[in-house]
């Protein structure tokens, strides 16, 4: 990357950015991020010293060698896999997904499980996974999702030749000590100092996007120039630096809506950064919201709260999306452009953007290495889990209207499903935003009716949109969603499901913990005083474009 590819159309930000550098420089904040000082972020110092403990991240392009070696042995070993199937949350799956989507590949395909849904856990069990290399990815060890995910598909690949288990997690773990057994042929422990969506080019990125025929020696290599130009201390000629103050700038201005346009080689890059960003700095009532995915639209469909950032492949970068974000910039939205000169300077781009949040977070004066709501939902989770281990039920809401089809769960004043709908959403605007929060077995019918909804609440109430599917989004946005501005309005999307399967060694099922995931959250959204309604559909297909019929009609009147 270009350092001259860096600035935009920053019009209403520039002298926000300019202060936002002198301050870096001021504090002294590049050297200080390079000697892991913690106090840049805190002047507590137990917490300085929890973050000093979360910063081995900057070493691993310099430390290539380290992971590259076993890694590439261990593709030799499992060369005659047909597939790569990553069993993880957040951290631990969205590097691996953009790397073997953005990147060429000589191997196998790399599936990513990282849902409860039992449609979603049988889609992965009925490709045939014999000759299946399955990959445990939990920095913890402890994650539920990938324990219960491990645990079945340990049991049910039992008798197939040629299914093999590996596992990815840190020294110590209750996965570290069960991979030092058989079924499980290999265990990659990561060092103990870098924290989960800040692991990108560590084993949790490396092994996976290696077993499936990345070349990641190649992508380590392209990302030492970023690392070096990150060290410059002059910041504003420091790409980490300088998008740092960027994004600093641009929530201190009220601008906290990043609104990510990414090239199609890059699709995937979106929602790294999204969890990234969100889990970084929604905390303590404030942060920077990403909004990825949502179509470009003219000026007018957007309030005075966003800020564009395009990404694209130099060989991606067509006219059409130019020309509308300059009409953007005209309008006073700020945009900042980076181009990204090849597929493999991916790498180099996902340490720019690991640089750039943990500088935005001492100008934002966060923490952007803890995550203090995320353990909300699942402590709520747990606790219904525990009711049904004790009532053979989960504890349930009782409709607010009748339900035909479709049931509305929450304060809904209004006599229909579309009117209550209405009703709820109608108050969203900027700085508002609006959440749609899918548990359902992601398929593309079903993204394309929450992008629907987006499209019409952004265009008639200028409000921006997230969308994210259960339980993915709790390890990336929920913790934006619980700890940031208090200004989101939740739908969550519930449905009845024919198929179920049993976790083995567990009292519950999949379907069960799926629900209790999505009731969990909704109660945690509550009780951090954010608005959620449940809408629980008894057909799902029919649903879900009932409710974007119900969004059109109302808010086109």
């Amino acid at each position: 990357m270009r350092r001259s590819d860096l600035p935009g159309n920053l019009g209403p930000l520039q002298g926000a950015i300019k202060a936002a550098l002198d301050r870096l420089a001021q504090t002294d904040a590049i050297g200080r991020l390079w000697r892991r000082d913690g106090t840049l972020w805190t002047t507590d110092p137990k917490i300085a010293r929890s973050i000093e403990e979360r910063l081995g991240w900057l070493g691993t392009p310099e430390a290539a060698e380290d992971f590259l070696a076993p890694v590439e042995a261990f593709r030799r070993e499992v060369a005659a896999a047909r597939q790569i199937v990553l069993l993880g949350m957040g951290g631990s799956s969205l590097a691996p997904e953009v790397m073997a989507a953005a990147l060429p590949r000589n191997g196998p395909p790399l599936i990513v499980l990282d849902s409860t849904a039992p449609q979603a856990v049988r889609a992965v069990e009925q490709i045939g996974l014999e000759h299946t290399v399955f990959v445990v990815s939990s920095k913890s060890g402890t994650t539920t999702e990938t324990r219960t995910l491990a645990a079945y598909f340990l049991h049910h690949t039992a008798p197939l030749p040629g299914a093999a288990f590996v596992a990815v997690t840190d020294e110590g773990t209750p996965l570290a000590r069960q991979a030092a057994t058989p079924p499980f042929a290999r265990a990659f422990i990561n060092p103990r100092d870098i924290g989960g969506r800040y692991s990108a080019l560590s084993f949790f990125g490396l092994v996976p996007a290696a077993l499936c025929g990345v070349d990641v020696r190649r992508l380590m290599e392209r990302a030492m120039p970023m690392v070096r130009a990150c060290r410059g201390t002059n910041v504003a000629d420091n790409p980490g630096a300088w998008l740092g103050a960027v994004l600093g700038a641009a929530t201190a201005a009220g601008r906290d809506k990043l609104t990510l346009v990414t090239s199609p080689g890059l699709a995937g890059l979106g929602a790294w950064i999204e969890q990234l960003i969100a889990e970084s700095t929604g905390k303590q009532g404030r942060g920077l919201l990403p909004v990825d995915g949502e179509p470009l639209a003219d000026s007018d469909a957007y309030g005075p709260d966003r800020l564009f950032v395009r990404i694209a492949l130099a060989a991606e970068v067509d006219a059409a999306t130019e020309k509308d974000l300059d009409r953007l910039a005209q309008a006073g939205h700020p945009v900042v452009r980076i181009t990204v000169a090849d597929p493999y300077d991916l790498g180099a781009e996902l340490f720019h953007w690991e640089v750039a949040t943990a500088l935005a977070g001492s100008l934002m004066d966060i923490n952007p290495f803890d995550e203090p709501n995320v353990q909300q939902s699942k402590d709520i989770t747990n606790s219904l889990l525990a009711v049904y281990a004790r009532d053979g039920r989960l504890p349930d809401e009782v409709p607010a209207l009748p339900p035909d089809g479709i049931a509305l769960h929450g304060d809904v004043p209004g006599r229909r499903i579309d009117e209550a709908l209405e009703t709820f959403l109608r108050p969203a605007e900027p700085p508002g935003y609006v959440g749609l929060l899918a548990y359902l077995h992601r398929t593309a019918p079903f993204d394309s009716a929450l992008a629907q909804m987006r499209q019409v609440l952004r265009d008639r109430l200028r409000v921006a949109t997230t969308r994210g599917f259960g339980p993915r989004y709790l390890h990336s946005t929920g913790q934006f969603f619980k700890g940031g501005p208090p200004t989101g309005r939740f739908l969550i999307f519930t449905a009845d499901s024919p198929l179920d399967l049993e976790i083995p060694g567990e009292p519950y099922t999949f379907g069960t913990l799926f629900r209790a995931q999505a009731l969990g959250d909704a109660e945690a959204l509550r009780a951090g005083g954010r608005e959620v309604r449940r809408v629980h559909l008894a057909d799902p297909a029919r649903g879900l474009a009932a409710v974007a019929r119900f969004l059109q009609e109302r808010f086109e009147r």
